[in-house]
Formats: structure tokens, sequence, C-alpha cells
């Protein structure tokens, strides 16, 4: 649109009462772009019975003043050279108003007033904000598209107290930091602006000048979207436009997924689910959602972990170098894309657990590394502040409003997003000061000792304000050390996370099987040693994505044997896996067998389907997922020493495992025998009562690709001590495979043969 400006209407004849009225430092201020309280010139100010009005166009040549209903014209003095114009009206009130600009170009636009607006941000606000309890900050911070008075445009707020000045750039100001410089707040460090016409998926930056001069870009660190990488511009976006259609789920999470429930989660980097269509460089959110959801249903998941979605610069650290902690990450599509994603997977039924990593984040210089020019965000003393492996900047927790961004991060995930869970990412990092350091690397706390003391109390925060806000999200910790109390009672001095990634059984494990079965006997313990700790914490069982990387080789990959007894293996370690306490996890690929490690720029071999030895995998991990979801006796008494009891334990020798699963009731007995020998045996085993053991399980079963060696007829027990037990059973167990038998209680016409019988044969005694 092309605009003129008209020759003034009513002329203003108080050239030198309006230069008297002029405060030349505070223009000073605005001109060399060092102010940070502009709001006190420019805009409309009362001047007794009259309005002055200043604004800053740098390098405008002419500029007017239209009211918007009444089209009458205030041409306004040049002030200063560099585009510095007042005006003095004789009205002490005025109706809305715009400026009409003439540029050095010769052409003339419309803009709308930036400096006439009250802040929203409030001192109770800020209050809270210093306090570090101010959970719903990320509605204050950053970038919202609004409409004030009925002018459209975006509120901008950002916390940086050690500038001199900030101005926001963007689309919207042909990235000018001289335009809309940005009010401090008392003396909260938070700047901000409310910016006519910035609108949604406008760029944007904050430009921050220091005291000595020093000027420089930082992206949002409160920003709802950004830029594609190699990019690194946030995005203004609006959050509230999407349509929510999962409140029979969110009603129903918290039974879903709390206490002894299923829970086998399917974890994935969303880059590399699907094949990317040509052309394109990442598949859509919607798109692996819509291909995602099948396959989950299919094969029987109760949940969907992501490896990090919080925006990130680098490819290969798979998200957990995070630069936008608000921000799903652009190379699948918009905010909206990602609600779209969770709304569905919540239809379907799945819930949706985040990888989230407060322990650090990268030094890229457009994030918060150095953020306004001081170690806002982490400690100034490298001791504290960095991680000298992973080369990353440590958050310093001990600042309320570091640990508020963190908490309300969190918060803004599950509120905002929907989702069901937060996994927090190298926990262990953060509770101990010396992790990944040497002697004179690091710095004790207060009492001498080894603990982060302000991590440790930000994780307690969280976790306590979470089941608050949201009692049915799950708070799950990727904790390596034995650290007391993960999941236990905030009361009780624990820091009440839901679950703790069961590491040492991984470990354990994987160093056990990875054995020729020759050699296993030796290595007997390392099979057994979880359930000595089972019941310390709430545990959930991982074969993870850091178990197939860098040289670790594939599940499949670290298996022993030739070709048959790698599949053997592995379908006894998932079995295995399912009948042990604890929740599940499985990273994908790892159902279909691959060979080949995973890395982020290629998709699950989702081929090798078509091959038997894979497609019998998959069929066992979903035969598996559908026996753990419909049977109480692989949960019911998960977390309860009840729920479990050992057979026979100590063949170290035979290399097979006897025990059992229980659930609430006294007939939900699962019987399970694991051979981890390389040889068929046949055993005798005691069982806890007699009655009939059916075989409703076993791994060898030819359509997992096994050999067919299973026990097809049910079991009756017979009266024979065996395993300090009055009555037995005889089994036979293929090599390298897991049996599970359900106890089947007799009938009453069976019991009373059974009392018969057992009456005869007391009067043959007799």
């Amino acid at each position: 649109m092309i605009y003129e400006i008209a020759e003034t209407e009513r002329t203003t004849t108080m050239t030198n009462k309006l230069y008297k009225m002029m405060n030349w430092p505070k223009i000073e201020e605005i001109i060399y772009s060092e102010s940070d309280n502009p709001h006190e010139l420019l805009g409309p100010h009362k001047v007794g019975g009259q309005t002055l009005i200043q604004a800053y166009f740098p390098e405008a040549q002419k500029v007017a003043i239209v009211f918007d209903e009444t089209r009458e014209n205030f041409q306004m003095e040049l002030a200063d050279e560099d585009g510095f114009f007042a005006v003095l009206i004789p009205e002490k009130e005025i109706p809305k108003y715009h400026y009409l600009v003439k540029g050095k170009d010769g052409v003339t636009c419309r803009k709308e007033e930036a400096y006439r607006y009250a802040p929203l941000i409030t001192k109770k606000d800020t209050e809270k904000f210093k306090n570090g309890i101010h959970y719903t900050v990320y509605e204050k911070l950053g970038a919202h598209p609004m409409a004030i008075d009925g002018v459209q445009g975006t509120y901008f707020a950002v916390w940086a107290p050690s500038a001199l000045r900030i101005s926001v750039v963007g689309d919207f100001n042909q990235w000018d930091g001289r335009v809309h410089q940005m009010r401090r707040l008392w003396d909260s460090g938070i700047f901000e602006l409310f910016v006519p016409g910035a609108a949604d998926g406008d760029n944007y930056k904050f430009e921050i000048k220091l005291k000595g001069g020093l000027t420089y870009l930082k992206s949002d660190p409160y920003g709802n979207a950004a830029q594609l990488r190699p990019e690194t511009a946030s995005v203004i976006t609006d959050l509230y436009g999407f349509r929510w259609e999962d409140n029979d789920f969110l009603e129903k999470r918290t039974a879903f997924q709390n206490g002894n429930v299923p829970v086998s989660v399917y974890e994935l980097y969303l880059g590399s689910f699907v094949k990317k269509e040509i052309g394109k460089t990442y598949a859509n959110y919607r798109e692996i959602a819509d291909k995602l959801i099948p396959y989950i249903k299919e094969t029987g998941y109760t949940h969907v972990e992501l490896m990090p979605v919080m925006e990130h610069p680098f490819d290969g650290s798979w998200g957990y170098q995070v630069i936008g902690y608000y921000a799903p990450t652009a190379r699948y599509g918009s905010p909206n894309d990602f609600m779209y994603f969770v709304n569905a997977l919540h239809k379907a039924g799945i819930g949706v657990i985040l990888d989230w990593v407060p322990a650090h984040f990268p030094r890229d210089i457009q994030g918060l590394s150095n953020f306004d020019g001081t170690c806002l965000y982490e400690h100034y003393d490298p001791r504290q502040g960095s991680h000298p492996h992973w080369g990353t900047l440590i958050y310093n927790y001990g600042r309320p409003q570091v640990s508020n961004y963190l908490i309300a991060n969190a918060l803004f995930w599950v509120e905002k997003y929907h989702v069901d869970g937060i996994r927090m990412d190298a926990v262990a990092s953060m509770l101990y000061l010396d992790y990944g350091k040497n002697d004179g690397e690091w710095v004790a706390n207060i009492y001498g000792g080894n603990e982060n003391l302000e991590a440790i109390e930000m994780i307690k925060h969280l976790n306590s304000i979470m089941k608050k806000r949201n009692p049915g999200v799950l708070m799950i910790a990727e904790e390596s050390t034995a650290f007391p109390k993960i999941t236990g009672d905030l009361r009780d001095g624990g820091l009440g996370f839901d679950l703790k990634w069961n590491m040492g059984f991984m470990n354990d494990y994987l160093d056990y099987i990875k054995n020729d079965p020759y050699f296993r006997s030796y290595h007997h313990g390392e099979l057994t040693f979880s359930m000595i700790y089972a019941y310390s914490e709430k545990f959930m069982l991982v074969f993870s994505h850091d178990e197939v990387v860098h040289g670790k080789a594939t599940m499949i990959g670290k298996m022993p044997g030739e070709r048959k007894q790698k599949f053997a293996n592995l379908r006894l370690t998932y079995a295995y896996m399912m009948c042990h306490p604890g929740k599940k996890l499985l990273f994908m690929g790892q159902d279909l067998g691959e060979f080949d490690e995973w890395n982020e720029e290629r998709s699950v071999e989702w081929e090798l389907m078509s091959n038997p030895d894979h497609a019998g995998i998959h069929t066992l991990v979903k035969d598996l997922n559908e026996l753990y979801r419909n049977s109480p006796e692989l949960y019911a008494l998960d977390e309860s020493p009840e729920g479990f009891e050992w057979i026979n334990h100590l063949s170290a020798e035979e290399c097979y495992l006897a025990f059992l699963r229980k659930g609430e009731k006294k007939e939900q007995i699962f019987l399970v025998l694991a051979n981890f020998a390389g040889i068929q045996r046949e055993i005798t085993v005691g069982v806890p009562v007699a009655g009939k053991y059916k075989e409703i399980f076993n791994s060898d079963d030819e359509k997992y690709g096994g050999s067919g060696c299973v026990n097809s007829r049910i079991k009756r027990s017979k009266s024979v001590e065996w395993d300090d037990r009055q009555n037995s059973i005889n089994v036979k167990l293929a090599p390298l495979s897991l049996s599970i038998l359900q106890y089947v209680p007799l009938t009453k016409e069976e019991l009373n043969k059974e009392k018969e019988k057992s009456c005869r044969k007391t009067g043959k005694r007799k």
C-alpha cells in the first residue's frame, strides 16, 4: 500500500517551546541505542493540558501522526537529523493514532506506535520469577502474538539483567536494533516491548548491547519455534490455535501409567523412524505419527519415548545438546504439527514420553552461553560451569531464575503439549559435582561433599510441583549410580521420581549374555544380581539407543555364536527382560533384530520384515507385549517382593534359572524357566502348589524362528519333592530359550480324584 503524508490540517507553532521540552541526554541514549527505558521519552506523554509525542525512526525524512478515526494529520518536527521526531498536540487526551514515515528512499509507510502500552508483566510476576516459583513464566517471557486495544502485534520479553540495552530485531523491522529498543522492568532484569505488526511466522532475535559497547544477537531462550538449522533465529508462533481431542486419554492417564500397571516403551529418534521422501530432509511430525501409530498398536507397546524434540543445532547430538528448550525442532515441522503428533497418539491410546536435558547446554553463541555478557545461566567458575568431557556448560541451579527456567520448561511440555512423561537425561551428572572430573576440576559443596545440593533441590522442586499440577505424569530418571532414594518419597528425603532406568540390570545382563554359553557358568552372578536390589527403587528395564551406537554393536550384534545362536540369544534376552520385575523399554529397530548400528542418518531397516529370522523377532516382541499387558502375573505386584520368587537361581553349572511371577490373586502364577546354556535340557523343577502348568510362551517356538522344541502338553505336578517344594514337574528346555508356564488350578472333580487317590494310598499303607 502506498501512503502519502497529507498537508497538515492543524499546524503547531510551538517549536521553541517544544525544543525546551527535549531531554537531550535521554534522546542521545535512544539515538546511540543505549536506552533501557525508551518509554520514558517515546510515545505519548501528557504535558499540562497537551500531549507530547516523540518518535525515533532512524534516517527518516519526514514523519506525521494520523488519528485513526478522524484522519487528522500532524506533521512532526525533526528534533535530530538521525531520525528523532517530536510534536506537541494541543489535547490532553488523544485517540488512537499511527505514524506515516517517509524514508530516505522516498517511500512512505505506515507504522504503529510501540511505546504507548503498559507492561503486561507485573511486579508480582517478577517477584515470583526472582524467587524461582513462576511456573508459567513461559507465558510472560518469550514472544507472544496478541492484540492490545485492537492492535495486532507481538509481546516480547527477555531476562538479561546485565545488558545495557536490548532491542528485538526481526523481519518486522529490517533487523535494525535502533528501532525497537526494549524497556527494563524496575530491578527484575527483564526487558519487554509490544511490537505492533510483528506477526506469527516472523523471524526474530534479541540484540544485546553491553556497557563496553559490544553488541550481538541471541536467540530467544523462551522462543516457541525456531528456524531450521543451520539458521538460528527464533520464530513468532501462536500456541493457542490447536484444537485438542485427547480429553478421554488425559482423564485416564493416571490409571494408565502409574503404579503396578504394564508400561512397555518404544524409544525412537523421530528423524530416522521412517524413510524421508525424495527432496525432503525429514518427514513431518504428522507423517511420522500416521506411520508410527499403526506400528505401535500392532506391536503392542503402551508408550513411545522420543529422543529430545527440543530445538538443537547439531544433528549428531540427537537432540541432547539443546538450544531452544521451549521449541519443538523445526526439522519435523511446526509446533502445531507436533501438537498433532501427540494428539493423534493419545487418540490411539498411546502415551508420549519426552527425553529432557536439564544437565547441560551447548556453547553455541546464539544460545544461553554468556547470554547477557555474564555467565547468566551457567557458573562463572569453569570447575562448576563446564563439563570437560562433553564440552558443554552446566546450569547454575542455585540461581532461582535459572531453576525456574528449567522447572517451567518441564511443565510447559506437559501442560502445553500434553505429554505424559519426562525422562530426565544424565541425572548422575547433576547429582555429583565431580561427575566426569579429576581432582582440582571441581568445587566441593558447603559441607565439603561432592553432592550438588542446588541441583538436588531443583529436582525435588520440579518433581513436587509436577505432581501437584499434573499428578498422572511420569517423571523418570536416567541415573547410573547408586545414589539413594531416586524414586523415594519427597517427604522421606527422596528425589520424588516415579521410575529410574535400571542401568545395573542392563550392564550386568549384557556383560553376561555376550559370553559363549560354555563360559556363562563363571558369570552366573551377573545374571542374578539385579534381584538383590530390584525393590530398592522403582525401576524401568532398558535396552536403549545408548547400547546400540558408537561401536557397541546392536542388540543382536552383541549375541555370541553363529547366526542361529544369535537369534536364539536375542529371543531369550527379550523374553527374560519381559519376565523380570520392572517397566520395559526397547529402542527402535531392535525389535527387528537389526545388525547395523543405529545412526541418525538412516531409517529403521523395515525391509528386514521380509526375512523370516527378523520377522520372528518382531513377532516375539509383539507376543511378549501382548502377554505383558494382559497378564497381572507380570505387573500387578511389580513393585513388591511378593510378586517374585526364586525357585532355582543356584544352578550356575547348568546355566538355567527358575522363578515365579505372581499376581494379586493366589492362582495368578507364572513359572518362568530360562535356559542360558547352548544345549537342550530336561529338568525337574519344584512348583509352589500342586496343579497343572500349561506352557503359554516359549521363545523357541517355530513362529519366532526357533526349532520348535516346546512343551505342547500340559504338565501336571507330581508329589515329588524338588527345589525345597513338595511338588514338581518335568520340563523340556530348548537351548538358549525361555519358557513360561501358567499355573492352572485343579478342578473340583480333579481335587476329589486326588483325595481319593491319596486315601487309597493311605489305606494300603495301613
